[in-house]
């Protein structure tokens, strides 16, 4: 009887084994990345190719298909139609944070668009692809054979960068799939320098350097507490939302204006979408959806109809369109290249620098061995050359260059290396200065050899050149944060959370009109210039308070009355450079005739005197216009009611005209209108409660009265400006220090030409990156460096800074950018 192979199975049995082997294979070898260098099979071997065609960063371009033709010949045997995808993907920089390739050509775009066939892009390997092959010749990793067993590739990338949770991952392979989001490298490398030091921290330690995920499309994120969790169990969701502006235009129309849009979402798609939810009347109040995306960004501009809501039109569009979207956490990845395995913050951070530290010893170790070798050879010339007669004759004497190697070795007792440096050694080493080379590079690989022994032997000094390699990698590569981070859930946020921080203008005229502007729409001018048309001002109205914020800054408004009310200087609205402005009774419960006569912005005042924290404040420094002086603690205004509170009790017919802040231990300037002015230290007022009426602080002459006050510091310069157009700066020194109550000492020479002082200002005496602002009462303004103002004497009328288009005109206050 003829004996076979066959055996007979279970065909279930069969099925569950072959089933599993498959499933491994996808896992293991083409769905999930890597933990230690974050790449799958197919990217990892892209990148050795490129390595293998010297396309470097600084090199030329390769065309797509000898490089897909080449990664899929010489290491992934799937067909290069699955190359090139993977390709494509590690190039677009809407869908990878830092990308890999460096592309040419259409290489697809955001809208959905394909890229263009392999035989018409280009590619080349990155800087960041660069520094995951480093030092991948000096036998950091382990290599194995290729499909074909004709070449080797290595298991995994040294990564000098954490590029698994840089740029993130989608796998989905047999029963089990990957989503991690991509991160802010500079964000990422604090943390694992953290965890170097702090190796039992939790991850509630890590979050405070790596704030959430930073997509390459920006967006708005929201709920730390959910970002949290999803890094404490490695799953969990996060709320994505496109960053969104609300504009106002010229006719008054309003529109919905779309900069940034959530990760992984398609620009076409969702304007599609949007259009159907509009033709369904689902949505109703949009005109029209036009994309003005262009190469300097993106800009999807919604257009909505008359009498309609814009914030109730967004919100739908977010409850009904993927301008928002949740993220799911799912970081899935690879241990040691073979175990799937769930992975919170820290154990992901935790397996790169198990695996960094694995490729820095045996790169060290490989620096070693090699140093060794040539000292080693250096020894040997070095003897040869001191005793080269003796080398000399025996290399002659003998018949063949076997023999005489040989003989090297017997007589002289040369290692086998030693022996064949010597014999190729050329007769030019035996020159003086060759010597001394050899003898200077023995020294350098003995100082070599010493210093890495100690770094594989001192544990800290290993662990530094971790951090120092990590900080290099922040120095080179870091860039600021894309998507913006709410610490709210959504619907438990404040308004200041879509508030972007930027520079802003705040106007308000003498009537009470009040308005915010960008700080762009003023641009510098030279000295004497007549700047541009400002606010529209009725009759017997002018601009009496101009000056400097940022939206989100507090706003403390007093009254000639002596109270105080409070805004955001975002509340105010925005408007155009030649608008009027709303009333400010809009905002504020003041009474019919009851006028604002300071303004204090908390934030830009700190910023002027560069007390860098709010807190260095803690004093309100009040002056009136018949010169009473008074300090209150700063806190005494924490709890400012929306209908306002007493902030001093005036006497008489006297008003309160200037509020500034101060750290408790300035010196005190007030300056009057004929020119005369007093400087003091600010201990000689007490802080007094918010009802008291205050102490002297300069004795007045006859119709005279105070035009402004500052709290200055040493070495700064006091800057005058009067009604006519004139000014100067005088430093601080030129005013010696006296005792409140006083009549003061001259600080302007006031005459019909330059005419009386309106407005002071203590500023630093540099000033190299300020500008001076003036605005007049029929609504003037210039805009000029600050350090084209000259510094003239105390006493001096001070040159022209501003020239009016208008007879009559006067200069109505003034404000430093």
């Amino acid at each position: 009887m003829q004996k076979t192979n066959i055996k007979p199975r279970s065909l279930v049995q069969e099925m569950q084994e072959s089933y599993l082997d498959y499933a491994m294979s996808v896992i293991v070898d083409r769905a999930l990345p890597d933990a230690r260098d974050g790449l799958k099979p197919v990217h990892r071997r892209i990148l050795i190719t490129f390595r293998d065609l010297k396309l470097a960063p600084g090199g030329r371009f390769r065309k797509s298909a000898k490089i897909c033709g080449d990664v899929s010949g010489n290491y992934h045997p799937h067909g290069e139609a699955i190359v090139y995808p993977s390709m494509v993907h590690l190039a677009q920089d809407f869908k990878m944070r830092y990308p890999l390739v460096a592309s040419q050509g259409n290489f697809g775009s955001i809208d959905g668009d394909p890229p263009a066939a392999m035989r018409y892009t280009e590619a080349k390997m990155s800087k960041l692809a660069e520094e995951m092959l480093k030092d991948l010749e000096k036998e950091t990793v382990d290599w194995r054979d290729n499909y074909d067993n004709t070449r080797k590739e290595p298991k995994v990338l040294p990564a000098l960068l954490p590029n698994l949770i840089l740029n993130g991952t989608l796998g989905i392979a047999v029963g089990m799939a990957s989503n991690i989001p991509p991160h802010n490298l500079g964000e990422i490398i604090d943390g694992l320098i953290f965890l170097i030091e702090n190796p039992t921290c939790g991850i509630e330690h890590l979050t405070r350097y790596i704030k959430g995920p930073d997509f390459p499309t920006g967006g708005i994120i929201y709920d730390k507490e959910a970002i949290k969790n999803a890094y404490a169990s490695g799953r969990g969701g996060v709320v994505m939302q496109a960053k969104t502006e609300i504009v106002e235009d010229k006719k008054g129309d309003f529109k919905i204006v779309v900069q940034e849009i959530p990760y992984q979402v398609n620009k076409t798609t969702l304007i599609e979408k949007i259009a159907d939810l509009v033709k369904e009347k689902k949505i109703e109040g949009i005109r029209d959806i036009r994309d003005e995306s262009d190469k300097d960004g993106m800009r999807m501009v919604i257009i909505l109809k008359r009498e309609v809501h814009p914030k109730k039109i967004l919100n739908k569009l977010f409850k009904f369109t993927q301008l928002q979207e949740t993220f799911h956490f799912n970081m899935l990845a690879l241990v040691d290249g073979v175990e799937p395995k769930v992975l919170n913050l820290k154990s992901l951070l935790e397996e790169y620098l198990k695996h960094r530290k694995v490729v820095v010893r045996r790169r060290i170790e490989f620096e070693l061995r090699k140093a060794q070798e040539r000292s080693h050879i250096l020894e040997g010339l070095k003897y040869a050359l001191d005793h080269i007669d003796a080398i000399i004759k025996t290399i002659r004497d003998s018949s063949t260059r076997e023999t005489a190697f040989q003989n090297l070795r017997k007589i002289f007792k040369f290692t086998e290396p030693q022996a064949n440096a010597i014999l190729d050694m050329r007769l030019s080493q035996l020159a003086g200065l060759e010597r001394q080379k050899i003898e200077t590079e023995l020294k350098e690989k003995f100082a070599q050899i010493k210093e890495l022994k100690a770094v594989l032997k001192d544990q800290a000094r290993f662990l530094q050149v971790l951090k120092d390699e990590l900080k290099e990698m922040k120095r080179k590569y870091a860039d600021p944060r894309r998507t913006q981070v709410i610490p709210h859930k959504l619907g438990e946020y404040k308004e200041e959370d879509f508030i972007q921080d930027e520079e802003a203008i705040i106007t308000l005229t003498r009537s009470g009109y009040i308005k915010r502007m960008d700080a762009q729409v003023y641009q510098t001018q030279g000295r004497g210039g007549k700047g541009v048309r400002g606010m529209k001002v009725k009759d017997q109205d002018w601009v009496e308070h101009f000056f400097s914020t940022t939206n989100l800054t507090r706003l403390l408004f007093f009254t000639h009355r002596g109270r105080v009310f409070q805004l955001k200087a975002h509340e105010i609205p925005k408007a155009m450079r030649t608008a009027k402005g709303s009333p400010i009774v809009n905002f504020l419960e003041i009474e019919q005739k009851e006028k604002i006569t300071a303004v204090i912005s908390l934030q830009a005042e700190i910023h002027s005197h560069d007390k860098g924290d709010e807190m260095a404040y803690k004093f309100l420094v009040m002056a009136t216009k018949k010169g009473q002086i008074k300090k209150i603690a700063l806190e005494e205004l924490d709890k400012v009611r929306r209908s306002g509170m007493i902030a001093i009790t005036l006497k008489d017919s006297d008003e309160l005209s200037w509020v500034k802040p101060s750290t408790g231990a300035d010196k005190v300037f007030l300056a009057t209108k004929k020119g005369q002015a007093i400087f003091f230290k600010e201990k000689e007022i007490r802080a007094m409660g918010r009802g008291a009426a205050g102490v002297r602080g300069i004795r007045l002459s006859q119709e005279d009265e105070v035009c402004g006050m500052e709290v200055a510091y040493d070495n700064e310069d006091i800057l005058i400006i009067t009604e006519n157009g004139f000014g100067k700066r005088t430093n601080t020194k030129k005013y010696r220090l006296s005792h409140r109550g006083g009549k003061g000492i001259k600080t302007a020479k006031i005459i019909a030409r330059n005419g009386q002082i309106v407005a002071i200002s203590a500023l630093p005496k540099d000033g190299a990156e300020l500008d001076l602002i003036l605005i007049s009462e029929k609504g003037q303004v210039i805009r000029l460096p600050y350090k084209q103002v000259p510094r003239l004497g105390r006493a001096t009328q001070g040159v022209t800074i501003m020239k009016f288009k208008e007879k009559d005109d006067h200069v109505s206050s003034m404000t430093c950018l």
